[in-house]
């Protein structure tokens, strides 16, 4: 019984190439923010914002088109949007000179 389980999860392990499932970040625009708790059920909820009536939301990426069709049928959503913070280039190469130097006492 123990090899099922361990050849269950080491096939999951070899197809996605590490232990963690791919996620996908949404952001959820709604009417109400304490509705917006209510998302728990459908993925992680990151962050909620009072304010400008938003919220994160972090789920698997192979559920993710069911999640938000799911998510789209909610009374109190008004629109969902892909997040793309993970595809935003966060190394910089540093081409300018440094001017600091030339401004030294």
């Amino acid at each position: 019984m123990n090899d099922a389980v361990g050849q269950a999860s080491g096939s999951a392990e070899r197809e996605s190439g590490s232990l963690f499932p791919e996620r996908v970040g949404y952001i959820v625009w709604v009417s109400d923010h304490r509705m917006a708790r209510n998302l728990e059920k459908y993925g992680t909820v990151h962050y909620i914002s009072r304010r400008m009536l938003y919220a994160v939301v972090y789920m698997d990426a192979d559920k993710a088109e069911d999640t938000i069709r799911n998510i789209e049928r909610l009374q109190y959503v008004k629109k969902v949007e892909r997040s793309y913070r993970g595809e935003i280039r966060t190394e910089y190469s540093k081409n300018v000179p440094d001017k600091t130097r030339s401004y030294s006492i």
